[in-house]
């Protein structure tokens, strides 16, 4: 189904509502600090948007990967940075999807009423990266618990999550027949895991965006911690990664919106040789790309979306719907730092700050080219290149 900026009207004005409650400046300040952004959060969480996708049966709105993408959009179009957040949409729907009754019954109406957080999930490590299958962290079970070891890294709000979502191989890569078999997920409770095996190391970097390595040394898992049948866990996590990519792809496409919006405001009243610098077509021409690209990826984000809502296949849209609205948003960014000149590096026209944010999106949560393979093996049939 194809919708328009115009739907989900009811859910645009009320996140816009919350974000009005934090312009620019504060983002600027918390990007400037290297600080979480803890009020813009908590807000979002009392106002209901970030328990979008939790079934009413569980005190959620019940909502699906469309409306939560809508969310996303606009926090980003109003200035804000989704990567704060995010994580507890796609982490949700794993949880939702695969998670025992007594698991749901238990944690799903605790993050809605906003006691409980799930922003973190445990996936990439070192010497993997994306060759997701052949990760190194292993738990062994043991008299009804399992025994963590391994490393994992670029793991985002580990220190502002309650629960995060770990990926670790149950059974050897060299004793299954299927290399994505033998994997399996856990609910581990953070605060508990860093008193009793589990170290973190933040990981500084050009974007403010919390994120960290984590080691475990013999880290303690209850049984009932695992998230459906153990050796199942890759399919399961493609769940929570699906619904990243078209996330991402609405972040993206908000950010997109707003480096068009910032730089058409500007060339329309910068006069320079006596005219404004929007009359010329040099400068017209690359806007109007970026927007007719932006647009284009918002097709492509509703159609992976109500793909995943209806519980089809919808890999190859998620991936194609990251890409597009990742490339997008960048040449928009481009545009809009190039055609505000120097004021486009000045802290306070915010075009640098966001410039810096959704660059992050050619490289995570999947870099574009290992997309572009995705679609050469899975689509258009062409031999496996890795």
């Amino acid at each position: 189904m194809a919708y328009s900026n115009n739907d989900f009207e009811d859910i645009r004005r009320g996140v816009r509502g919350v974000c009005s409650q934090f312009p620019e400046e504060y983002h600027r300040k918390v990007d400037e600090e290297k600080a979480y952004p803890k009020a813009f959060v908590d807000a979002l969480t009392k106002e209901g948007w970030m328990a979008a996708l939790i079934p009413e049966a569980y005190d959620g709105a019940g909502l699906g990967l469309t409306e939560a993408s809508v969310i996303m959009e606009e926090i980003n179009r109003a200035g804000g940075n989704s990567g704060a957040c995010h994580g507890q949409m796609y982490n949700l729907n794993t949880l939702v999807r695969h998670g025992s009754e007594a698991q749901k019954q238990a944690i799903l109406p605790r993050i809605a009423a906003g006691e409980l957080s799930l922003q973190s999930m445990g996936v990439t490590e070192p010497t993997t990266g994306t060759d997701t299958t052949k990760i190194k962290t292993t738990a062994v079970k043991k008299d009804g618990r399992y025994i963590i070891n391994g490393q994992k890294v670029w793991i985002s709000r580990v220190q502002h999550s309650d629960l995060m979502i770990l990926l670790a191989r149950t059974t050897p890569l060299a004793e299954v027949e299927k290399k994505s078999a033998g994997l399996s997920i856990f609910l581990v409770d953070i605060k508990e895991a860093m008193r009793s095996g589990m170290s973190v190391r933040p990981i500084r970097n050009m974007v403010n965006h919390e994120t960290n390595e984590l080691f475990f040394d013999n880290l303690e898992v209850p049984e009932e911690n695992l998230i459906g049948e153990e050796g199942q866990g890759f399919k399961y996590i493609l769940t929570g990664l699906n619904a990243e990519r078209a996330l991402i792809a609405a972040e993206c496409i908000g950010d997109g919106y707003w480096f068009t919006d910032k730089v058409t405001a500007y060339v329309s009243e910068r006069q320079v040789f006596g005219r404004p610098i929007g009359m010329n077509q040099g400068v017209q021409f690359p806007i109007s790309e970026a927007f007719v690209e932006v647009e284009a990826a918002n097709l492509m984000r509703y159609k992976a979306c109500a793909l995943y809502d209806a519980g089809q296949p919808c890999g190859a849209e998620a991936n194609m719907a990251k890409y597009l609205a990742a490339k997008a948003s960048w040449e928009a960014a481009n545009a809009c730092l190039q055609y505000h000149g120097g004021f486009g590096f000045a802290n306070e026209y915010d075009v640098e700050r966001k410039f810096r944010e959704t660059r992050l999106y050619q490289v995570a949560p999947i870099s574009t080219n290992l997309i572009l393979s995705y679609v050469a093996e899975h689509i258009l049939g062409m031999p496996r290149s890795y």
